[in-house]
């Protein structure tokens, strides 16, 4: 049984009840030229990033690949009546780090992708992980490799052990040689994302050290704004201060593009997930 919360800006997030009365959600993001399905890969999140909901719940359980797939169905049905129906992307940006749930992601990613299946482009599926070296060593073995969303939230290890825990056990030059053994084709469909927090990882110093730590790799970074909470102990970084931070790095040839927040009103942003009750609960769709 799913319910759904309707933004504003026509973001959808969906509360999906699950066989064992545990809940997981996902995201329908519909844009001008293209529908975003975004997937969650477990229930909460055992890395506990500062700047994100779900990793205040934990870790519950791992969703199984059939609980990933149907949610990719159900996001697909309910977008056929939008103008880009057709034209779509699935990323796992959900509740949960993909790389500790491997085996039924990587099912999943396979089933989405098969001829059998769903027949999704590799081009069009994005797994997100906070950096785990040994999931992103594994992956570039697989025979089907997704475009790779890594999380650095931070250009030195002292700002990034304050926002994300797992940096104390891969820091962030263990994850960028990780990126650096993949081959040429594979890391141009990596990017790398930084989370924009005022005074923090925002600043001109962060930008510079940034630049220098990616020389010379073939990805991109994405710079997200911080999609605040009560529960979030920080900041947004100023539109002046972010737009300053690409300049530096696209002066330094690095391809950086600022994300635009969707589904706030609904906590249906990045990092917002966290399975809230709220008095704007629709009746359930599909049952």
């Amino acid at each position: 049984m799913a319910t759904r919360f309707i933004s504003a800006d026509g973001t959808v997030r969906y509360l999906l009840r699950l066989d064992d009365g545990e809940s997981a959600e996902c995201v329908l993001i519909p844009r001008k030229d293209r529908n975003t399905f975004c997937l969650s890969s477990q229930i909460g999140c055992s890395l506990g990033c500062a700047f994100c909901l779900t990793g205040q719940m934990g870790l519950i359980r791992d969703l199984s690949a059939g609980e990933i797939v149907a949610q990719f169905r159900l996001l697909r049905q309910d977008s056929l009546a939008e103008k880009n129906a057709a034209r779509f992307s699935v990323v796992l940006m959900g509740m949960g780090e993909p790389l500790l749930n491997y085996e039924n992601v990587l099912q999943a990613i396979q089933v989405l992708h098969d001829d059998r299946g769903f027949k999704v482009p590799m081009t069009k599926i994005t797994v997100s992980t906070a950096g785990l070296v040994p999931g992103i060593d594994r992956l570039a073995g697989e025979p089907l490799f997704p475009n790779l969303c890594i999380s650095l939230s931070g250009a030195t290890n002292e700002t990034r052990n304050r926002l994300m825990p797992i940096n104390r056990k891969h820091s962030i030059n263990n994850v960028i040689e990780a990126v650096r053994r993949l081959p040429p084709a594979r890391q141009k469909r990596v990017m790398f994302e930084v989370v924009m927090i005022k005074d923090l990882t925002d600043t001109q110093d962060q930008a510079i050290e940034l630049s220098r730590v990616l020389r010379g790799l073939s990805s991109k970074v994405n710079l997200i704004p911080l999609n605040p909470a009560e529960e979030i102990a920080f900041e947004r970084s100023s539109e002046e201060a972010i737009l300053k931070f690409q300049q530096v790095l696209m002066t330094n040839g690095i391809a950086t593009f600022i994300r635009k927040n969707r589904g706030t009103d609904i906590s249906g942003a990045c990092g917002q997930l966290k399975r809230q009750m709220d008095a704007r609960w629709m009746p359930p769709v599909g049952g």
